[in-house]
């Protein structure tokens, strides 16, 4: 099964972007009240990932622009999120227990999210 963007439905009637794999999530966002904000949400990501800037916070790097952000966990795991230039997380993913499982998801949504089909599910 190939990658994809799905927007759901969330609990409070809002809208929730989804990057997924074989039916795993990989990355999600913050609700949006309006299924059209969380498709701009997918469509900047498709435009803006590809050639972001990989920043690891846990080395004290820091960064600019669309980014992802290599972050720890309360339990010293790491997870990925997604940074747009005016510094809104926009997608977060789940925690790894290593770094470089957290490194391939970025890597993922760089090379397969851009021609990756949105699924409507909400």
């Amino acid at each position: 099964m190939a990658h994809k963007f799905k927007i759901t439905a969330a609990k409070n009637g809002e809208f929730v972007a989804k990057f997924v794999y074989n039916s795993e999530t990989m990355v999600w966002s913050e609700t949006y009240k309006s299924k059209a904000s969380a498709q701009n949400c997918i469509d900047s990501i498709k435009k803006n990932a590809p050639g972001a800037a990989i920043v690891d916070l846990t080395k004290g790097e820091e960064g600019k622009g669309y980014r992802f952000e290599l972050a720890a966990s309360k339990d010293g795991q790491t997870f990925v999120r997604f940074v747009a230039a005016n510094n809104e997380t926009m997608v977060r993913s789940e925690t790894y227990k290593s770094k470089s499982s957290a490194k391939n998801c970025i890597k993922s949504v760089q090379e397969r999210g851009p021609k990756a089909e949105t699924v409507d599910e909400s």
